[in-house]
């Protein structure tokens, strides 16, 4: 049984404000608060945000997927507005809030879009319930042998530190501005993407109590996913588009090369001048990627 925090979670604010203002939804799924945005309509299509990430990281998709779709962007479980419970946050569980999610809004199958660690959870989704996924698409993750691939200190330090949750919390609240900079630096190519608004949103939401737990605790877990997925991703038969930044230094480009040779007949698509999350920086290059895998 998942255990919840005893502490009630923050009210939900009404509205997302990113490059428009968007309506705020949430949703109870086995007892915990997760917050999401649901705009268009048509066939659904879910986005899943990498590690320590949030829906933020979706901002440029909303707009220009709902013209065709339902674009349903949650923050997971442990992350953002959705609530951070003292679980496991194992594979297993993550997978089981998805489906969750997903029954809650009465979807029973997408076009899954994940990025980075929100790619891992697509690929659990697709050979754990095959049936959830209409199609698949894989943004800069996840390659099999994370560790050996991996090309950032910061989130090899983060996957890999035994310091406690509590230290690193205290640690983002004395240092917090300079690390995160240094940190975002490492995943886009062009710094000049990093305003002071971009990391004034993402100081705060850094900030949200319980979150360096819950990541501690997911990175903690990735071995699971490694033993019970990563060996597997061969067996998918989805239809995979796989989306690459050029200039990818968390998991360079033959990460990417090695994941479309490993998932037989997936498209591969390389995106120029984008770092580890192309659909933030380059989404002019990602959305028509994105529409053109997904029409009819």
């Amino acid at each position: 049984m998942m255990l919840g925090s005893c502490a009630a979670p923050d009210p939900l604010p009404p509205w997302f404000d990113s490059i428009e203002r968007l309506p705020l939804k949430s949703v109870t799924v086995n007892g915990q608060r997760i917050a999401y945005l649901d705009q268009g309509q048509g066939p659904p299509v879910i986005l899943i945000h990498g590690f320590g990430g949030s829906m933020w990281q979706w901002e440029y998709q909303q707009a220009a997927l709902a013209g065709q779709f339902r674009v349903i962007t949650p923050d997971l479980l442990g992350a953002g507005l959705s609530d951070k419970p003292k679980i496991e946050y194992r594979p297993d569980q993550l997978l089981e809030f998805l489906v969750g999610f997903m029954d809650a809004l009465q979807i029973p199958q997408a076009a899954m879009v994940g990025n980075s660690m929100g790619a891992g959870i697509a690929i659990g989704l697709a050979l754990d319930h095959p049936g959830r996924v209409s199609t698949l698409i894989l943004i800069d993750g996840l390659p099999p042998g994370v560790m050996e691939c991996l090309g950032s200190p910061s989130l090899r330090r983060a996957l890999t530190t035994h310091v406690p949750s509590w230290l690193v919390s205290a640690g983002n609240w004395l240092f917090g501005g300079r690390m995160l900079e240094s940190t975002l630096r490492e995943f886009v190519h062009d710094p000049a993407l990093l305003t002071p608004a971009v990391l004034d949103r993402s100081n705060r939401n850094r900030q949200r109590p319980g979150l360096f737990r819950a990541l501690l605790t997911v990175g903690t877990n990735l071995p699971l996913w490694e033993r019970d997925f990563a060996p597997r991703i061969g067996a998918i038969t989805h239809r995979t588009l796989i989306i690459w930044g050029e200039e990818d230094r968390v998991f360079p480009l033959p990460a990417g090369e090695t994941l479309h040779r490993t998932i037989a007949g997936s498209t591969f698509k390389s995106i120029p001048n984008a770092a580890h999350i192309p659909q933030w920086e380059r989404p002019d290059l990602v959305n028509q990627a994105i529409l053109t895998f997904l029409a009819p």
